[in-house]
C-alpha cells in the first residue's frame, strides 16, 4: 500500500469517479466547445467536498493535504476528465493559499470560504504580456495613496480570469521590475479593472483564459495578503505545491492515454488480427507503461517530503520535468496507435495530447526546471 492508496483515501477515489461519472463525462465535450465550465459545477463539487480537499477545516475547507489533493486530480483523469478540468475547477488552488497561508480572518471570511462553498471564483494573476518566468521583473505597480493602492499594469494568460470575481494579484508596490512584490485581491468590477478578450488556445478548451488590465485601480490595504513587499517569497513559497499538482496532471494523463491505448489496440483489427497481436505494439505499450509508473513512483516520492514540509526544490523541479517528459512520449504514442481515429475532435485521446503540452510551459516552463537542477547540483 503506497501512500497514496489507504482506506480513506480509496473512498475519496470513488467519490472523485463518481462525480466525475455524473456530473462532468456527459457534459464535457459541451464545456469544451463553450470555453469554460458552468459555475454550478463548482458548486455541485463544494457539495460533495471535493472543492476544499487539501484546505484546513478552520477556513471552510474539507481538509487533507498535498497528497489527497493529489488523489483527486489522479480520479478525475482517469475517470475521462482532464487537466483542463482541473486548471478550471481548482483554480482556486493557486488563488487561496497565499490569503490562507497569511491567516487573515477578514480576507479568508471574504474570499476563502466563499470560494470553497463554490459560490465565488477566485484567480491567481502573475504573469504578464512582456514577462512570463521572471517573476521578480513584474511591471504593474500598487501606489500607496492613503487607505487604498492605485494600481496600473497588465496581466496575461490568467486562468479563469474570465469567470473570476476576485483575482489574487502581484503587484510592485516599489518602481518597475525592482522585484519588491506584494499580493493584492482585487473585485471584478472595481472602477478601472478590465477583463479583456477571451483567449483562444491549443488545449484546456473547457478552462477560460484572459487578459487582464488595470487603470489607476482603487485597491483597499486591507485587501493585501501578508505585509507589503513579501509577495514574492509568498508567491515563492507555493511553487513546490502547483508544480507537483503539474507533475500529477502530467503522470494521470499518461496513465489514461496508456489505458485508452490498450483498448484500443485490443479492440482494433487489422490485417486480420488485434493491433496487440503484433510484437510492435506491445513493446510500445509497455515502454508507455513503463516510463508513467517510473514517473508516478517519484512523483509520490518527491511529493510526500513536500507534504512533509521538507525544503526539496530541486527533486519538485525534476519531478515535473520527468513527469512531463514521460506525459510528451506517451500522449504522442497513444495518438499514434489510435490512427486517423486518434486525429478527430471525437476521440478522448486527441484532448489529452492537446492538454499536455501546456504541462510543460505552466508552474515554471521546463526550462526553467533544468536551471533549478543546474543550480540545485551547483552548477
Amino acid at each position: 500500500m503506497t501512500i497514496v492508496d489507504t482506506p480513506e483515501r480509496r473512498q475519496l477515489r470513488e467519490l472523485t469517479r463518481s462525480f466525475v461519472t455524473r456530473e462532468v463525462l456527459p457534459h464535457l465535450s459541451d464545456w469544451e466547445r463553450a470555453g469554460e465550465l458552468p459555475r454550478s459545477l463548482h458548486e455541485s463539487a463544494a457539495k460533495i467536498g471535493l472543492l476544499g480537499i487539501g484546505f484546513p477545516e478552520s477556513v471552510g475547507g474539507s481538509g487533507g493535504d498535498l497528497l489527497d489533493s493529489m488523489v483527486v486530480t489522479e480520479e478525475i483523469i482517469r475517470s475521462g476528465g482532464s487537466s483542463g478540468l482541473i486548471a478550471a475547477l481548482f483554480t482556486h488552488g493557486i488563488a487561496l493559499p497565499h490569503i490562507v497561508a497569511a491567516q487573515d480572518e477578514a480576507l479568508i471570511e471574504q474570499y476563502v470560504r466563499p470560494a470553497l462553498a463554490g459560490t465565488m471564483i477566485g484567480a491567481l494573476a502573475i504573469t504578464e504580456p512582456d514577462g512570463g518566468s521572471d517573476v521578480a521583473g513584474i511591471r504593474t505597480c500598487a501606489v500607496r495613496d492613503g487607505d487604498h493602492y492605485v494600481v496600473n499594469g497588465a496581466k496575461t494568460y490568467i486562468t479563469s480570469g474570465v469567470r473570476a470575481d476576485f483575482v489574487t494579484t502581484a503587484v510592485c508596490t516599489d518602481f518597475p521590475g525592482s522585484g519588491s512584490l506584494s499580493l493584492l485581491v482585487i473585485d471584478k468590477g472595481t472602477p478601472g479593472f478590465t477583463v479583456g478578450r477571451r483567449l483562444e488556445k491549443l488545449g484546456w478548451h473547457c478552462s477560460d483564459t484572459a487578459e487582464l488590465s488595470f487603470a489607476d485601480v482603487r485597491v483597499p490595504v486591507s485587501n493585501r495578503v501578508g505585509p507589503e513587499d513579501t509577495g514574492f517569497l509568498a508567491i515563492m513559497q507555493q511553487f513546490a505545491n502547483e508544480r507537483i499538482s503539474l507533475a500529477t496532471q502530467a503522470y494521470a494523463t499518461a496513465q489514461r492515454c496508456v489505458d485508452l491505448a490498450v483498448r484500443w489496440s485490443r479492440d482494433r483489427q487489422a490485417f486480420g488480427r488485434p493491433l496487440v497481436a503484433r510484437q510492435v505494439v506491445r513493446h510500445r505499450l509497455a515502454e508507455m507503461h513503463s516510463r508513467t509508473e517510473a514517473a508516478r513512483a517519484y512523483v509520490h516520492e518527491v511529493a510526500e517530503r513536500v507534504a512533509a514540509g521538507q525544503p526539496v526544490v530541486t527533486e519538485v523541479a525534476i519531478a515535473k520535468n520527468v513527469a512531463v517528459s514521460a506525459c510528451d512520449f506517451v500522449v504522442d504514442a497513444a495518438l499514434q496507435l489510435h490512427g486517423g481515429f486518434g486525429y478527430m475532435r471525437d476521440a478522448e485521446v486527441e484532448r489529452h495530447y492537446r492538454d499536455a503540452r501546456l504541462l510543460g510551459i505552466g508552474g515554471g516552463a521546463t526550462e526553467i526546471m533544468n536551471e533549478i537542477i543546474a543550480k540545485g547540483m551547483g552548477l
